[in-house]
Formats: C-alpha cells, sequence, structure tokens
C-alpha cells in the first residue's frame, strides 16, 4: 500500500481495505468470506440471530445505500434492509450473493473516487436520524459504512469459527 497524500486518499484506502486489503484491525470482508460454502452461510447457529448468507446480504443493501447517498441522493432505508436469501439456490446463489456484495463495493469505491475533497463535508440530510444515518457529513457516512462492515464481519468469523473450527 502506498502512502496516502492527503486524509481524503487515506479515506479512500481504508474503504478498499476494509473489503478487500489488509485493514489494521485484521482480516477483510473478502478474507473472512473465504472457505465459507452455502451450507455455512445459509446455517442457523444461534436461534433468532442472522445467517452469514444474511449478513452479506444486509452489508450489500447499505452499501449501495451509500453509495447512492454519496452521489447525491436523499437518504431513506435501503428497499430491504435484511433481505431473504435464496438458500434453496445452492452454492450458484451463495456466489451470487459474494458478487453482488463486491460489485456493491465497486459502486461505493466509484462514487467516493468521484468526490472532490470538499464532497466529504456535504451534508446528508438536515435531521439527525441515527437509524437512518442522517444529519450527518459525507464523509462521516463513508467511516461509518467501514465500521458497520467491521462490525458485521467480527459477526461473520465468529460463526465462521463456530462452522469451521
Amino acid at each position: 500500500m502506498t502512502r496516502p497524500k492527503s486524509d481524503f486518499e487515506a479515506l479512500r484506502q481504508d474503504l478498499h481495505q476494509v473489503y478487500d486489503g489488509d485493514p489494521w484491525h485484521g482480516s477483510s470482508i473478502t478474507s473472512v468470506l473465504e472457505s465459507i460454502n452455502a451450507d455455512v452461510a445459509a446455517r442457523r447457529f444461534i436461534p433468532r440471530a442472522h445467517t452469514i448468507w444474511e449478513l452479506v446480504l444486509h452489508m450489500t443493501a447499505w452499501t449501495r445505500e451509500v453509495a447512492s447517498r454519496v452521489r447525491g441522493a436523499d437518504a431513506k432505508s435501503p428497499p430491504e434492509d435484511w433481505p431473504v436469501p435464496r438458500f434453496g439456490g445452492g452454492e450458484p446463489a451463495w456466489e451470487a450473493a459474494k458478487d453482488d456484495l463486491a460489485a456493491a463495493q465497486q459502486e461505493l469505491e466509484r462514487a467516493v473516487d468521484a468526490l472532490k475533497p470538499e464532497d466529504l463535508l456535504r451534508w446528508i440530510g438536515d435531521q439527525r436520524d441515527p437509524s437512518l444515518g442522517t444529519g450527518l457529513p459525507v464523509g462521516t457516512v463513508i467511516r461509518g459504512i467501514m465500521q458497520h462492515h467491521t462490525y458485521h464481519e467480527g459477526q461473520i468469523a465468529l460463526l465462521k469459527r463456530a462452522a469451521l473450527g
């Protein structure tokens, strides 16, 4: 990784590193998802807790929503905050879910790459609504999706360890 020349460049690098790099906190999302097959992804290890597959779909939905906000759209909840997986689709459906997360990440990275540093200070919404993530600057929302993903990545890592040891 090259040394960033600005805080904005560092933010862009961090966004990528959390997903598919060498983030300071440990493993990237892509490395945690390695060796998880459809059966493990669909297994509900804890009653009423989310599966790995559900977590991946949730992360995808919010990545797309944040990309939309970064591009200037009004804040809203994703169409499906917790989409229902197609568990019956087996490996092809699981691979498609991971590919969709990768595509959403690329959309977000392209949206961030199109920003100017001063755009990070543009506010999304006038009213603070923690559940919707409004009333915050663009830069804070970008940092927030990294925190969101790191939180769910930790959940996935624990579920993976329960399944694979």
